[in-house]
């Protein structure tokens, strides 16, 4: 078994822990250490296992060790992944058991990422690194995530879609089929996306419109 913890010990760090302790309960491969929060202090206890540390901590680790990002904010997860510079530190991917793969051997995957549970993958899907994928979300066939993009749940991405950085998907959005979003984009929840997406903005309705424009 190899060792593992959590950077982040909220909701969603807690979530996944089970995802681990599902993944154990069909093959024995995680032995779950704790959690590394910087907001919360060192030997504080949580139900599912004690705060390790922060950064330095982790950075002074000296076995060892696979770290599963739990933050749901795609600039901090790579602000976070930047300040991770212990070599004994690796990022695996974290599947909950109940995801399916309509073809697993088409689908492409880079490092660091979460796919909860019920999720589902179509064929010829392709992630880059440190997405976060909640549970009951839908990817379709020849879509594609870059890398630090958070996705909550019941989001249905259709068929060739395709997604660059940093990019926020709010609880039940849709993506219809062949759009292109690039980067520091959010959808909010319930939101309809019609066509590409414009950079730095936040889109919201059905059908989706611009209400919000950074800098």
């Amino acid at each position: 078994m190899k060792d593992i913890a959590i950077y982040g010990a909220g909701g969603f760090g807690r979530e996944i822990f089970c995802y681990i302790r599902r993944i154990n309960a069909v093959e024995n491969v995680w032995n779950p250490v704790g959690f590394f929060d910087d907001g919360m202090k060192k030997g504080e206890p949580t139900n599912y296992g004690p705060i390790l540390g922060g950064i330095d901590e982790l950075n002074s680790w000296t076995t060892p060790l696979a770290i599963v990002i739990a933050i749901a904010t795609p600039k901090t997860i790579e602000s976070l992944v930047s300040k991770i510079t212990n070599p004994l530190v690796e990022f695996p991917n974290i599947i909950d058991p109940s995801v399916t793969f309509l073809d697993k051997d088409s689908v492409k995957m880079g490092r660091g990422n979460v796919i909860g549970a019920n999720s589902l993958l179509a064929c010829n899907v392709e992630l880059g690194d440190f997405n976060l994928i909640n549970w009951y979300v839908q990817i379709g066939h020849e879509s594609s995530l870059g890398q630090f993009n958070v996705v909550m749940p019941n989001v249905n991405i259709s068929g060739g879609v395709t997604i660059g950085e940093q990019n926020l998907f709010g609880v039940k959005s849709t993506l219809l089929q062949y759009i292109k979003i690039g980067t520091h984009v959010t959808v909010g929840a319930g939101s309809v996306l019609l066509s590409d997406a414009v950079d730095n903005v936040t889109y919201y309705g059905n059908p989706a419109r611009i209400i919000h424009k950074e800098g």
